[in-house]
């Protein structure tokens, strides 16, 4: 069974493609590869900060309306 990708497990898969991508020695085949993996894995960590800001924003401002609802 696959486990889900948390944003911290991707942000360290990125931070270590990143790392690859930076050695000299990298094969053009593996760079194609290790550069569509990062796409994929900036995609997801981007997807999930948007969704925690809404998320944030949300609960702001229901907090917000509840302090407003109580003057």
């Amino acid at each position: 069974m696959k486990k889900e990708q948390t944003y911290e497990s991707a942000y360290a898969e990125l931070k270590k493609v990143v790392s690859d991508l930076e050695d000299e020695t990298i094969s053009v085949d593996t760079l194609s590869e290790k550069v569509k993996r990062a796409k994929v894995l900036i995609r997801f960590c981007r997807e999930k900060l948007v969704r925690i800001e809404d998320e944030v924003e949300k609960e702001l401002d229901a907090g917000s309306d509840a302090t407003l609802g109580k003057q």
